[in-house]
């Protein structure tokens, strides 16, 4: 018979001290590794190993279960953080060169793993499930090289940043193609098409409701608080918690409608994120605010009437979903679920069979393939470069045009004398055989277009950024071996994938970082001596 409760027992300490280790290790490593090669991640990957079944076996089965578990969690929040991160205004303006980055980055390594028919002797299926896990790109890689390098707000950051979502959310619904082909010998179409379509008529059900249910129930709601701004509705909406309730039901009903229907959770909780996002920044919301009288440590609001004084803290006065996310779930998901989600994958890598000879030369074979197959994205940039120089705002070239005018007309005027030079902010022109002062003010620089770019470094930078794997690409190659695709257990492809998918995600960051070191340095003697050449061209352009 089974017991009616759980008999509590304290834990040893050997239990205490073990577990207590790898959080403080999985921290650690992540901490250092981030500041030196962006790739932390590797780190809590080789952790896992040391700790579970591959390494030394502290843990026990029963907690690396536990593990698995509480790092899946953390992987949904880590794809709900990137739908959070989604920039719609920017999404749109780059999105046919964004696609096609996207595309390229999902084609060519998917054809190059099929030569892994020649290299391990593997099937068609075992290809495409090869392809599939390095399809992908570290989301999470590709922030922080933008957030250390400086690239965030220019076209090429966004341009890297849609590419590399696209890229994760095909990732996604792989994830759902493999676990639905299962050990399957047959490599069935229908298999395949059946989670994408069902994945693009989630996302188009998701699209629609946004639309034409939660647009006008907003407009509605925004006039109901218009209408009794100190009504019972108005102080559950300006307060985070409510916005925690209702982000956090919203992600739990998207997941589990999506695995029912057959689709991927992680792509629900992507498609989560991004409509949180959406909501923040497309759908009008409710503007009044409340007198503020500024302190020292707090803002005071007062309603137009100076009653009902309240008392909130400056940094507390939002809730949108990035400022929700980051006081409810970064703590908890960086400092404990996401360390534990890579440690997981490491549970899963046989490293005492990756050190065959004959697996590490093919592993290496293969990680220059896949390497390749995500450095042609950059050659996107390199024939945007030539055909469309840069998108100007409309705002940008009235305000060019007028400055152009100006110049003609001072050209076009008689000589005047010279004004005081501590009074005299305007450039000097030459004309004909002399110089005049003329009243002629320099170009604002974010006005004139940028030129093109001189060198391969964006379309490298691009590239190198895409080359990361990461986290969706040790999922899938995890899943497709559990599930029986790569053959026998810890086959020689599966050793093989995990060769690309670890060397990836340490070479790409290394690359970038170096790469922009490099650039930092010719932008600073460009502007020590005055001159110099434009190294990023339109794609340093800020998106802002």
């Amino acid at each position: 018979m089974s017991s009616a409760a759980l008999p509590y027992h304290e834990p040893g300490i050997i239990t205490i001290l073990i577990q207590s280790s790898i959080l403080i290790l999985l921290n650690a490593v992540n901490y250092v590794l981030d500041r030196i090669l962006y790739c932390g991640l590797v780190g809590q990957i080789f952790i896992g190993i040391a700790f579970g079944t591959p390494g030394a076996k502290w843990l026990g089965e029963e907690a690396e279960h536990v593990i698995v578990q509480l790092g899946y969690l953390g992987l949904i929040l880590i794809v709900y953080e990137g739908g959070l991160s989604t920039s719609f205004p920017s999404l749109k303006a780059n999105f046919t060169l964004s696609s096609a980055v996207a595309l390229t980055g999902i084609a060519v390594p998917i054809g190059f793993s099929f030569i892994l028919q020649r290299l391990a002797s593997a099937s068609p299926l075992q290809s495409f499930a090869a392809g599939a896990a390095l399809c992908s790109t570290s989301l999470g890689t590709t922030f922080t090289i933008l957030g250390t390098s400086g690239l965030t707000n220019t076209r090429l950051g966004t341009v890297l940043t849609s590419a590399a979502m696209m890229d994760d959310v095909i990732g996604l619904v792989m994830v759902q193609v493999i676990s639905n082909l299962g050990g399957n010998s047959d490599f069935d179409a229908i298999t395949v098409v059946r989670p994408v379509f069902v994945s693009i008529g989630f996302g188009v059900i998701c699209l629609l409701a946004c639309r034409f249910l939660v647009l006008p129930l907003t407009v509605r709601l925004n006039r109901l608080r218009d209408t009794n701004s100190r009504g019972w509705l108005q102080k559950p909406c300006v307060r985070n918690e409510a916005a925690l309730v209702f982000h956090t039901l919203l992600l739990v009903a998207m997941v589990t409608a999506a695995t029912y229907a057959g689709s991927s959770s992680l792509f629900a909780a992507y498609l989560a994120g991004a409509t949180v996002s959406w909501w923040d920044s497309e759908v009008p919301h409710f503007t009044h605010q409340p007198r503020r009288v500024e302190t020292s440590n707090a803002v005071i609001h007062e309603n137009k009437e100076g009653e009902g004084v309240t008392l909130q803290n400056e940094m507390e006065d939002s809730s949108s979903g990035v400022v929700v996310y980051n006081n409810f779930f970064v703590k908890p998901v960086n400092g404990i679920l996401k360390p534990l989600f890579f440690a997981s994958i490491g549970f899963s890598i046989p490293i005492t069979r990756m050190f065959d000879g004959d697996v590490v030369w093919r592993g290496i074979i293969y990680t220059i393939l896949m390497c390749l197959g995500k450095l042609a994205c950059g050659l996107w940039l390199l024939r945007f470069s030539v055909a469309m120089p840069g998108k100007i705002h409309p705002r940008r070239l009235k305000g060019l045009a007028s400055f152009i005018a100006g110049q003609l007309r001072c050209i076009g005027r008689s000589r005047q004398a010279s004004a005081p030079a501590a009074e005299q902010p305007f450039s000097m022109v030459k004309i004909g055989n002399g110089q005049a002062s003329t009243r002629v003010a320099p170009a604002p620089t974010s006005l004139v277009p940028r030129t093109t770019p001189v060198s391969l470094y964006p379309a490298s930078i691009l590239g190198l950024a895409m080359v990361a794997r990461g986290e969706i690409g040790f999922l899938i190659s995890s899943l497709a071996e559990s599930k029986g695709i790569f053959g026998e257990v810890n086959g020689e492809v599966f050793l093989v994938v995990t060769w690309a998918i670890v060397l990836c995600t340490v070479l790409g960051p290394v690359g970038v970082g170096l790469l922009v070191r490099r650039l930092k340095r010719l932008e600073k003697e460009k502007n020590i001596n005055g001159s110099g050449r434009d190294v990023l061209g339109v794609w340093g352009v800020g998106t802002g």
